[in-house]
């Protein structure tokens, strides 16, 4: 009887494929895949690695996935009137991961006036700046923005090429290590505002309720898994997640610079509609994204996230 019912389970699983760039924060979806957390759920999980956001985007606007990994911020320029997709559960924020290099000299934003900033325009790396910037009363227009990706940025200025970079790790560990310039300010200092959700289409959200509900406890015991079995989880992030996180020590480091969002954190950080720390961070992405006309319709909490899945009953 117990075999028979298994194998029911089994074939009647659903499916959910996701895409996403590699990043520490994403662990957790492999470590449910690979411990068997989603299945056990009833639902199988194609986890696959686009590190290129518009691409991973326009798979889920064709039907080739169902959704996608990525910051709060970067999914409001993609969601319009024609393309309905909404965030379900947050996954981590960056804690550290991601940061300016600078040159020994520098040492404060305004220390940049006039010079080159590499970072990639249009992603997180230009939404975290601007936030910077307006701190200090500056804006771009203060700065020479050279367009290039997170890793080129950091490239060219370890090279000497450009004097400033935003960018995310492991090159900020790379630079300190060998000493070729400084870290002026890091995610840590920013708590809350680079923020890695799942957002999943309208259409599967409605079709497959329980399919949902199965991913989101799966990511939470995989978080929890975390928490009392780290070696082992890092062990098996590592090998998911691959690239140049394959090395467990190299997972486990760079794990250091991100919060895991476990059950109880996803409904501190969802709050509510009208107020909260989502609320804010949308408003913020807004206001961001909106000022380079990024956006292709006005995006709301109401319209971008949906509240019946981060806290399972």
């Amino acid at each position: 009887m117990a075999a028979g019912l298994l194998a029911t389970t089994a074939a009647d699983a659903g499916t959910l494929r996701l895409g996403m760039t590699t990043w520490v924060g994403y662990g957790p979806m492999f470590l449910a895949r690979d411990k068997g957390f989603f299945k056990e759920n009833g639902l199988d999980v194609d986890l696959q690695i686009i590190e290129d956001a518009s691409l991973y985007m326009a798979a889920v606007a064709a039907g080739k996935l169902d959704g996608n990994a990525s910051t709060l911020d970067e999914i409001e320029k993609y969601r319009s009137p024609d393309f309905c997709f909404k965030a379900v559960v947050a996954l981590d924020d960056s804690h550290g991961g991601d940061g300016v290099l600078v040159k020994d000299g520098v040492n404060s934003l305004k220390d940049l006036k006039g010079q080159q900033v590499g970072m990639n325009e249009g992603s997180v790396s230009q939404f975290w700046f601007n936030i910077l910037l307006k701190r200090e009363g500056m804006t771009e227009k203060d700065v020479q923005i050279v367009n290039m990706t997170a890793d080129d940025a950091a490239a060219a200025f370890i090279a000497g090429q450009i004097p400033a970079a935003v960018t995310w790790e492991p090159h900020l560990t790379l630079v300190r290590t060998k000493k070729t310039g400084k870290v002026l300010i890091d995610s840590s200092q920013t708590p809350g505002l680079i923020v890695d959700v799942v957002d999943l289409t309208c259409d599967y959200i409605d079709k497959n309720p329980k399919d949902v509900e199965a991913f989101v406890k799966g990511l939470y015991k995989a978080v929890d898994y975390i928490k009392t079995n780290p070696e082992d989880a890092y062990a098996v992030m590592a090998k998911g997640v691959g690239g140049y996180l394959e090395k467990p020590e190299d997972f486990a480091e760079a794990a250091k610079g991100v919060n895991f969002y476990d059950h109880k954190r996803n409904v501190e950080f969802w709050g509510t509609p009208e107020k909260g720390e989502a609320y804010d961070l949308i408003k913020l992405g807004n206001e961001i994204w909106g000022g380079f006309q990024k956006l292709k319709m006005e995006v709301n909490y109401g319209n971008l996230v949906d509240t019946r899945f981060y806290d399972p009953k």
